[in-house]
């Protein structure tokens, strides 16, 4: 009789998403096009799209997503400000470290998804007022949409 094989049993893990900004560029373009750049921390689950707009993020059901923004210029403000998703899939709350105003986001995936997730990101640049959001959208993926890119 052949062993029998354990169902895979995983626990809830963080996946951090980090938006790198570069907000000089986006401000002389008027665009974050060519000024945003997307990584998480979920590579070896099977994340794609690192360093582009079209960032997959791999995900599964009670994974505590954490959604942050970096500068490449230090000098000019970005703020992820807005998070524009499928509440049924993730709720994104606004949080702000302690003692610092240094914003980021988190959710829970409330499901995992049978198909890419859209998602977009707002952000603030220098001192303009309205936000700025990129033309392509992010997306999470469930464990079917990474069988079926690989």
């Amino acid at each position: 009789m052949p062993p029998r094989t354990k169902p895979e049993q995983r626990t809830a893990r963080p996946v951090t998403i980090t938006a790198v900004v570069d907000p000089v560029a986006g401000l002389a373009a008027g665009t974050l096009n060519d000024s945003l750049y997307l990584y998480d921390t979920n590579r070896t689950s099977g994340s794609t799209g690192f360093g582009t707009l079209e960032l997959r993020t791999r995900v599964r059901k009670g994974d505590t997503l954490l959604w942050n923004a970096l500068p490449l210029e230090c000098e000019t403000f970005v703020a992820l400000v807005g998070i524009d998703i499928d509440r049924r899939v993730a709720e994104p709350v606004r949080k702000v470290y302690p003692g610092t105003d240094i914003v980021f986001w988190t959710a829970t995936v409330k499901q995992e998804p049978t198909r890419p997730v859209p998602y977009r990101l707002s952000f603030l640049l220098g001192a303009v007022a309205e936000p700025f959001i990129a033309d392509t959208s992010q997306f999470l993926v469930g464990s079917a949409e990474v069988k079926e890119h690989k």
